[in-house]
């Protein structure tokens, strides 16, 4: 059993630390820019900050210009991963090297706009929420197709699990106890978006309008984001396995009355050879045998992934406000 501390609301003050945790991968161009736009916000609101960076593999400059960075401000710690292990555990990473009272994930690009951050903050501090979730009013320049998936995927998700995570984002603000709850969860397979949703606690949601990357392109590749949504389905949810079970039934149906209409024929005499019917049967008992085997393999997978209980992520580098190690 896992219990959380209920006294972190006592400990809301105007000195709580805001914990920035900033997955970056390939943002060479544009990093300095981004946290110099963040920073300034906090400062105006008098938001005592940190700034976690975790550099997930970048093969371009991002390293130098975080190394750059920290070396100008002890208020960043920058966290280098071994190789791109994927943004869900570079925020793991983040979350577990943050030390704030409350902990803020968002994006490089600034796609998440910094400026409902004082909004996120004042709904910890003054409201009592756990946690603050950005969600969003438009989803910006989106490709149709794209668009078109992601509704379906997280149609699939509310319908399999009950949670609606239409306009959710990774853009959120998890108070101390939240994180610690968070971190419990054993699981090398990561969906950080359903995961936070899974551990409950009080919660706000602030919309915001998704803004334009202010340079670059987007790092997700069609590709990427088929893996992604399988990953965090299969994750989240086991309904997959129980549709395994649902097409059986149907097979059931089909093949009983094609059961009945076979003798039927074969009594009154009317019998034919039937080999279109055999085809279409072979063709459909085939295709459904296949899918099944699939959707049992991804699930044996995940099962032989945290059965290996393989690390998420390894740092090969951690530098903090210019000192040579964390």
């Amino acid at each position: 059993m896992i219990t959380v501390d209920k006294s972190s609301t006592e400990k809301r003050t105007s000195d709580s630390l805001l914990s920035v945790v900033i997955p970056i991968y390939q943002e060479e161009s544009h990093i300095k820019n981004s946290i110099k736009v963040i920073e300034k916000i906090l400062i105006d609101n008098k938001i005592v900050y940190e700034f976690i960076l975790v550099d997930d593999g970048s093969k371009d400059n991002t390293w130098n210009e975080l190394k750059s960075l920290s070396k100008e401000n002890e208020h960043i710690t920058i966290i280098r991963l071994s190789r791109n292990f994927g943004k869900e555990s570079a925020l793991c990473a983040g979350l577990e090297y943050a030390k704030g009272d409350m902990v803020l994930v968002m994006d490089a690009d600034l796609q998440h706009p910094p400026e409902i951050i004082p909004s996120m903050v004042n709904a910890w501090l003054n409201e009592g929420y756990d946690v603050v979730d950005g969600v969003k009013h438009s989803r910006g320049k989106e490709n149709i197709i794209y668009r078109g998936c992601a509704k379906f995927f997280y149609y699939l998700i509310y319908k399999s699990t009950d949670v609606h995570l239409g306009r959710a984002s990774d853009y959120k603000l998890l108070d101390r106890k939240v994180v610690e709850a968070w971190k419990e969860l054993p699981e090398r397979t990561i969906f950080f978006r359903g995961m936070s949703a899974w551990v409950g606690f009080e919660r706000k949601e602030i919309e915001f309008d998704v803004a334009d990357r202010i340079d670059g392109k987007s790092k997700w590749s069609i590709t990427r984001l088929i893996r992604l949504a399988i990953n965090a389905i299969t994750s989240y949810t086991s309904v997959p396995l129980h549709f395994i079970t649902f097409l059986g039934f149907i097979m059931f149906i089909i093949a009983l009355i094609l059961g009945v209409q076979t003798l039927f024929m074969k009594l009154s005499g009317k019998a034919s050879d039937g080999f279109t019917t055999v085809i279409l049967l072979l063709l459909i008992i085939g295709s459904a045998i296949m899918t099944s085997l699939g959707i049992i393999g991804i699930y044996l997978t995940k099962i032989y992934k945290e059965v290996k209980a393989r690390p998420r992520y390894l740092v090969s580098d951690c530098i903090k406000g210019g000192d040579d190690k964390c």
